[in-house]
């Protein structure tokens, strides 16, 4: 009985690849491992919030309603602006990008200098942006009311305007002290007081006859149900609990808790991407400054943080997609 080899590729041997499979070098190779088994995450990430938004989907946040300042025009709504201003940043760095590992492919110094400095100046807009936008989002615009079934109760006026707890809301003289721990049951541990108590919003609620309550629960058109003057009342008293501004991990003024939890997680875990991103981007900057990729004779490093760079451009389109658009 005799044995068959088949050997493929050069004599003897049954791989001929070398150290560059797929005419990729390992660095590369290793880079197209990394990018797969993010994109996986990610994946993973948002599958997970697109079911609990189907889930909640008649409660779920309308993105235009929550995503509507933009710093330095305060008191102006401008759904989706600044949003889409951070978006078209990213795009472009990932434009400069391009050019700068074009640059490196014909050893150009002075201009692979120049893309990878534009390209670090919009991920730090990107950045401080999304900075921007989360301590807008954590200390709230308008202020709402929590029930005890764990819904947002918001208020808006007869042409259906979101007015702010501070427009109506009945201060009263009297004294508010913070629970802490140490001060009381050993468990329970109180955030920062609300500027106004439950009673104080319901008293102004009722010296203010204009106001009715839009629940979080849409219509079959995608609006959030108004409620009637009278039924706005017996809402608020019967199901009102307690005062809420702005967002957290337990709750927050816009709708579900969840909602505030995957904002949170997904947008901070992509932003830590782009940090990683613009420090890897600033050290390949410099090195390319002190000529390092000159002497090797090769401007490949710049191209492999350049796909790093390209995944998370193209992460946040997906992420832009499913928060803010759909």
């Amino acid at each position: 009985m005799s044995t068959t080899v088949v050997k493929t590729g050069t004599e003897g041997k049954t791989w001929g690849g070398g150290n560059e499979p797929l005419k990729a070098s390992y660095g590369k190779m290793m880079m197209w491992f990394f990018i797969v088994s993010d994109a996986l995450t990610f994946s993973g990430f948002l599958a997970a919030y697109g079911f609990s938004r189907f889930k909640f989907s008649q409660s779920w946040p309308i993105a235009d309603d929550v995503f509507t300042h933009v710093p330095f025009l305060h008191g102006q709504e401008l759904p989706m602006i600044y949003v889409a201003f951070m978006t078209f940043i990213l795009i472009m760095s990932s434009v400069t990008m391009v050019l700068a590992v074009d640059a490196g492919h014909h050893m150009n110094k002075a201009k692979v200098t120049l893309y990878m400095f534009l390209t670090v100046i919009g991920g730090v807009i990107f950045l401080s942006s999304q900075a921007w936008e989360w301590s807008t989002f954590i200390k709230g615009d308008y202020g709402a009311v929590g029930t005890h079934g764990g819904n947002i109760i918001h208020f808006v006026d007869t042409d259906g305007n979101r007015v702010a707890l501070k427009d109506f809301a009945t201060a009263e003289a009297s004294a508010r002290e913070r629970h802490e721990s140490k001060k009381g049951i050993w468990f329970t541990s109180e955030t920062s007081l609300p500027s106004f108590t439950f009673n104080e919003v319901v008293k102004g609620f009722e010296a203010n006859p204009n106001l009715l309550v839009q629940t979080t629960y849409s219509d079959e058109n995608g609006k959030k149900i108004i409620l009637s003057r009278s039924k706005s009342l017996n809402e608020l008293k019967t199901k009102g609990k307690n005062v809420v501004e702005g967002a957290n991990l337990i709750q927050n003024e816009y709708g579900p808790p969840l909602f505030a939890d995957f904002f949170f997680f997904i947008t901070g875990f992509h932003g830590f991407h782009v940090s990683i991103g613009v420090m890897l981007n600033i050290i390949v900057f410099f090195n390319v400054i002190v000529g390092t990729y000159e002497r090797r004779g090769s401007y490949e490093m710049v191209e492999k943080v350049g796909l790093y760079w390209h995944f998370v451009d193209l992460v946040w389109v997906f992420v832009f997609t499913f928060f803010y658009l759909v």
